[in-house]
């Protein structure tokens, strides 16, 4: 079973492959359903990470505002995260038996 990203009873992605970061799973873009996904003028500085950028996510006409982050351009620190998305805001993250790579 792979580890999938849920909100609003839609898998908006899902991989055998993930980062982990400050407890964040991180999905790597070729994971992402990007018909859910809505890009967004949100952007927020992470000290060590750098700028992200966020999505919106729609599914069966609900909204959930910047419910994704991810980072086009990060510090090197940060690289292994490069332009993989990560979920709050209510979306349910189901981790499978894969491991972290």
């Amino acid at each position: 079973m792979a580890t999938k990203a849920i909100w609003n009873g839609a898998t908006i992605a899902a991989t055998d492959v993930y980062e982990v970061v400050e407890g964040n799973v991180y999905f790597p873009p070729t994971a992402i359903d990007m018909q859910y996904f809505k890009p967004s003028n949100t952007h927020t500085t992470c000290g060590w990470k750098g700028v992200a950028s966020y999505y919106t996510i729609e599914v069966d006409g609900k909204v959930n505002k910047d419910a994704a982050w991810f980072y086009p351009t990060p510090k090197p620190a940060a690289a292994n995260v490069k332009d993989y998305v990560a979920f709050w805001k209510g979306v349910k993250v189901e981790k499978g038996p894969a491991q972290a790579k």
